[in-house]
């Protein structure tokens, strides 16, 4: 199977899933659904969900169980982006190649869109048809607890703190866990859940995402410092300017290079059980570590 292909059929899957769950632009109060769908279809690379849809077939399941579960992932994660993005955070003004979204609707117009958007993931979410092995307030346990204080806002707390501070090894970890990680470990997980996966289905599936969310990360850093804006889609050498503890800062590019590799192959062994079924899963995790943007 050719993975780009692949890749593509699944993120015009998503694309169109996000289309039917959103309201439309027309949809009053316009101004805050023109803003949501602005930045939601502003040509991200739908990692997280395709991610859930795959995992979902890689534990024997349907990726169309998972669709709900994947676009309520997506929602939340450009949530995090718009907010990330505001003056009072990372403060950027470009994202996925075009104008982040507080520059075009205002400040006070892409908070609400940012809390819209991880509102609206629970209506989304709540449409899967439940499995037999999971009950529906596991699925939403497992969204919120992603996405709660203890993980992505964790993450982004702690690296808010870490600016312009020097921080060890440990600590760097701990917040691409949280910001980055958490919530890719939890599109696999749900997919996984969608399909009835096994106990042991899903601690592989769970070791996978946390291995190739931290190896994601640990990439994007080395990017930061090594790409162009207009390869990126984001402002380049922003981590750089704004002090961000990432892994270049803290223990090199080639270290990082080298722990990028090391986290691929811990993701590779993680899918060991899984068999054939997780042929695509290994293709994705040896995709993210050679993309160059």
């Amino acid at each position: 199977m050719e993975l780009k292909r692949y890749l593509v059929a699944r993120q015009k899957e998503v694309d169109r899933a996000l289309d039917r769950f959103l309201p439309k632009e027309s949809t009053p109060p316009a101004t805050i659904h023109k803003a949501m769908r602005y930045s939601l279809f502003a040509g991200g690379k739908r990692l997280r969900p395709v991610l859930c849809l795959t995992a979902a077939e890689a534990c024997g399941g349907q990726a169309s169980a998972a669709l709900p579960l994947a676009c309520a992932v997506e929602c939340i994660h450009t949530y995090s982006l718009i907010h990330d993005d505001l003056p009072s955070m990372d403060n950027d003004d470009l994202r996925r190649g075009r104008a982040t979204c507080h520059k075009v609707f205002g400040e006070g117009i892409a908070i609400l869109a940012g809390d819209a958007l991880l509102t609206i993931a629970f209506e989304i979410a709540a449409q899967v048809k439940t499995p037999k092995r999971y009950e529906l307030r596991e699925i939403f346990r497992e969204i919120s607890t992603a996405a709660g204080s203890q993980k992505l806002i964790a993450g982004q707390v702690a690296d808010l703190e870490a600016e312009g501070r020097r921080i060890n090894r440990a600590q760097l970890r701990y917040i691409h866990e949280n910001k980055t990680a958490a919530l890719l470990t939890a599109s696999v997980r749900l997919g996984a859940m969608t399909a009835n996966a096994t106990a042991r289905q899903l601690a592989a599936i769970t070791d996978f995402g946390r291995a190739l969310g931290l190896a994601f990360q640990v990439i994007d850093d080395i990017l930061d410092v090594t790409q162009t804006s207009e390869k990126l889609g984001k402002s380049a050498g922003k981590d750089v300017a704004a002090k961000k503890a990432t892994y270049p800062a803290v223990i090199g590019l080639e270290k990082s290079r080298t722990e990028a590799r090391r986290l691929t192959s811990e993701a590779h062994r993680a899918l060991k059980s899984l068999g054939e079924k997780a042929a695509v899963l290994r293709k994705l995790a040896d995709y993210l570590l050679s993309r160059e943007y």
